[in-house]
């Protein structure tokens, strides 16, 4: 059994890597977060210690530690731009680290964290979920038995309905948040960048706060792709059955269904990050060079 603490355990993901401790038979025995309408713990943990501040935070980790108590991993699920320093902070105490997407906000980020891996030699993963769905998985698949000259057109939709919060909330900075691209659109170019290569160009066609849409080359496909957190944008038929969220992929005109079969990958990941068959900082780079090429176009 291993000793996580986790830091942002009042966001919306929060929940999915409680489950995840749990149902990796580990324990959780510290979270924080400023917020403290966090009744969700007793759902998984109803004897993890909680603070709503830091340093009684870390004096009880340290207080921890000194006892002989082991912190095998920090869980982070903090706003984007607290990433970076929360990695740092758990690589600071001896602990392996697995951070919710995205993982950093810049791709220099990511070179400096690789050089704290080395000098505190321990690691960092994080949370590229669609690596391990099946419908990703058998996409790959078909990719790699193509031809090596074959280049795919891919069309990518995904419309997540939010309300006015979203722009009041850190969300809806985009120094805070990395704008729609980063915060609801990270894990798909990764997922492309995994099973098509390397992206070579792109160009973007509509970059508003609520919407960003362009086109991308990667080594093995031509890619249209459209995010929105804007109900209005939601197609007729999603609208008509009241569905808030719609997502679409196809390739060379083939429809890939992969709405469902979310609810375990967190789970999935972080047994293969106990397993240390996780994906890390260098898995995550290329994805967050393309978000960030998006943010400052």
């Amino acid at each position: 059994m291993k000793n996580f603490i986790l830091i942002g355990a009042a966001g919306y993901i929060a929940p999915r890597h409680m489950k995840a401790i749990k149902e990796t038979g580990n324990n959780l025995i510290a979270a924080y977060d400023p917020y403290d309408g966090v009744g969700i713990i007793d759902s998984y943990f109803p004897k993890a210690h909680f603070f709503t501040e830091f340093e009684r935070f870390d004096r009880y980790v340290e207080k921890q530690k000194r006892a002989g108590t082991k912190i095998d991993y920090v869980s982070i699920c903090s706003p984007n731009y607290l990433h970076d320093a929360h990695i740092r902070y758990g690589l600071r105490i001896g602990a392996d680290v697995i951070c919710e997407k995205p993982i950093v906000l810049n791709p220099w980020n990511v070179d400096a964290l690789i050089e704290l891996e080395k000098e505190y030699n321990n690691k960092v993963y994080t949370i590229l979920q669609l690596r391990h769905h099946e419908a990703i998985l058998a996409l790959k698949e078909k990719v790699d038995l193509s031809h090596e000259n074959q280049i795919f057109d891919i069309n990518l939709t995904y419309i997540t309905s939010r309300g006015k919060w979203y722009y009041n909330s850190w969300k809806g900075e985009e120094t805070k948040s990395g704008g729609i691209a980063t915060n609801i659109g990270v894990h798909f170019f990764d997922m492309l960048q995994w099973v098509f290569g390397p992206m070579e160009e792109f160009t973007i066609s509509i970059k508003k706060q609520d919407t960003n849409a362009g086109t991308m080359k990667f080594k093995r496909a031509k890619v249209n792709w459209y995010l929105s957190i804007n109900a209005e944008n939601l197609p007729i038929e999603a609208k008509q059955k009241g569905l808030p969220t719609y997502r679409a992929l196809s390739i060379e005109g083939e429809e890939i269904e992969f709405s469902k079969g979310f609810t375990e990958l967190h789970n999935l990941s972080y047994q293969k990050i106990i397993e240390d068959k996780g994906y890390g900082l260098a898995d995550a780079k290329n994805s967050i060079e393309i978000v960030s090429l998006i943010r400052n176009k």
